[in-house]
């Protein structure tokens, strides 16, 4: 009863809470639909120009000098440490990947078995990378959005150290055999609380920032990140509450939670992202920016219960699954906005897909959030469920989603915003487009191999006359496969964290490094 009682109350508190945001918005023209609100984000003469620093070799925003010199050290040590994660988050998945089809190796310590390696992959790329990234990202846009410097920047910089250091406790935690055992949730929860605590600093500059706008409509990246903000703490604290989810109870809480934390975090981060770059980069607005703002609500009004659906055929009610197979459905809606919204405005201008590498990596990354997203609701169906529940395609869908959509738009994001924030060029363009190959090509490699591989094994597990072994055997050659994506993949990150590195350290010191 306890736990009935608290969702309720929650779901009734949120609610009411969603009610008088949309009441707010409403009132105060936030629902405008011209194309004049998408305009805020340029500047005078902007407009029709391509800005891109990689190609200018500009590297200083003259029209936001102020803005950008406000963002700029809690932003790059977020990034640095986002980088960093993502480095040592491939080597680890890397590792889980091998161990696959190698399962011998390494098998001498306890720390190094599959599966703490796999579960020290997941929070290094969650915890760390992407969701500092994302933070980063939001945090150098969003006074841009309102015009303003940001406000309160040093309780970032707090935020962020405490945010790492409960990481790294938590790693050292998950290595040594102490975890709380739920996906997405491995750290204990007597080590969240550095994480939340350190979460809730970095949102309070945003929310003072906005408060302090100097225009007076909200462009939509500013909804999702605002939201974003906002619904990740309740998610992540609801989640990691002790002693009061068990049994079923507590399998249906961690998918609500796992799944939302891609839908209702890594989403709006990412959106809000490539709703900013991709017609700042081009030099025009989106396409429609009614169907903008009709993503944003739709996302909200749909997505938060889609995560039962991995709970088909679990001893949870028949009407709760039913409402997360609905609502899967129900998410073309928003998806089909974005998908407009996005690949419109960048297919009427292939010269800047050509042009500009950081738009490169952004719109891709807006494709694979479609199809990461069809394919998710189509996989939410009973009927193709029951062939790829607990295979290998199911991992190839995370990845489509939190790598192919929500990283390819951070690596773009980072390649756009740091000569604004160091005012350098970038001094190897070239490795850029090498990181870009990279990580194209060996995502390629490894999602295909895990979606025609999961695809199969599941039809080998539904076929009785076949042992459980065929579907182990017939996985193995895909399996590798995956592994051959992911040291591509790995290989550039390394070639990401060097660019990263050679535009932060001064120039002399780059070519020595280079040099020995």
């Amino acid at each position: 009863m306890l736990t009935i009682g608290l969702f309720l109350t929650i779901s009734f508190l949120v609610s009411v809470a969603g009610l008088a945001a949309l009441i707010w918005a409403i009132s105060s023209g936030q629902f405008a639909f011209g194309q004049r609100q998408a305009r805020v984000i340029f500047h005078e003469g902007e407009e029709g120009e391509l800005d891109d620093p990689t190609v200018s070799g500009e590297a200083i925003d003259r029209e936001r000098t102020a803005i950008d010199a406000s963002t700029a050290r809690p932003v790059t040590l977020l990034l640095v440490a986002a980088v960093l994660w993502l480095v040592l988050g491939s080597v680890f998945g890397l590792i889980a990947s091998l161990k696959l089809h190698m399962p011998d190796w390494l098998d001498g310590s306890a720390a190094l078995t599959f599966g703490r390696v796999r579960t020290l992959h997941l929070t290094l790329v969650i915890y760390g990378w992407l969701s500092l990234a994302g933070i980063a990202t939001a945090t150098w846009i969003t006074p841009r959005l309102f015009r303003t410097p940001l406000r309160s920047a040093g309780f970032i910089t707090w935020g962020a150290m405490l945010w790492n250091i409960g990481l790294v406790a938590g790693l050292i935690a998950i290595a040594s055999g102490w975890n709380d055992g739920e996906e997405w949730l491995e750290i204990p929860w007597q080590i969240d609380g550095l994480l939340a605590v350190g979460g809730a600093l970095t949102v309070y500059p945003l929310l003072r920032t906005a408060f302090s706008r100097e225009v007076e409509h909200i462009y939509v990246s500013g909804w999702y990140y605002l939201a974003g903000m906002m619904w990740f703490p309740a998610l992540f604290i609801i989640a990691n509450i002790p002693y009061v989810f068990v049994g079923a109870e507590q399998a249906t809480v961690n998918w609500w939670f796992a799944h939302n934390v891609l839908g209702l975090w890594l989403t709006p981060l990412g959106l809000g992202a490539a709703y900013y770059f991709i017609p700042k980069i081009i030099g025009k607005p989106v396409y429609s920016y009614a169907l903008s703002l009709l993503g944003f609500w739709a996302l909200a009004l749909f997505y938060s219960q889609v995560g039962i659906h991995h709970l088909i055929g679990g001893p949870v009610p028949t009407w709760v699954v039913t409402l997360s197979v609905v609502q899967s459905v129900m998410m073309f809606v928003p998806v089909l906005a974005v998908a407009i919204n996005q690949h419109v405005v960048v297919a009427r201008n292939l010269w800047a897909f050509r042009a500009s590498l950081p738009l490169r990596f952004v719109s891709l990354g807006a494709i694979m959030y479609t199809l990461a997203s069809f394919e998710g609701s189509l996989e939410a169906l009973r009927s193709i469920n029951t062939v790829t529940h607990f295979t290998q395609f199911t991992i190839g869908h995370a990845h489509l989603g939190a790598y192919g959509f929500a990283s390819f738009i951070m690596f773009g994001g980072v390649y756009y915003m740091m000569p604004r924030i160091t005012g350098r060029p970038w001094p190897w363009p070239g490795l850029i487009a090498a990181h870009f190959w990279c990580v194209v090509v060996g995502f390629a490699l490894y999602f295909t191999a895990l979606t025609i591989g999961g695809w199969l094994e599941g039809e080998a597990m539904l076929d009785a006359s076949r042992p459980f072994s065929a579907s182990v055997i017939l996985l193995k050659p895909f399996l590798e496969g995956r592994s051959l994506g992911g040291a591509i993949m790995t290989l550039g990150h390394f070639l990401f964290a060097i660019n990263v590195a050679a535009i932060l350290l001064p120039r002399s010191a780059s070519r020595a490094a280079v040099a020995a």
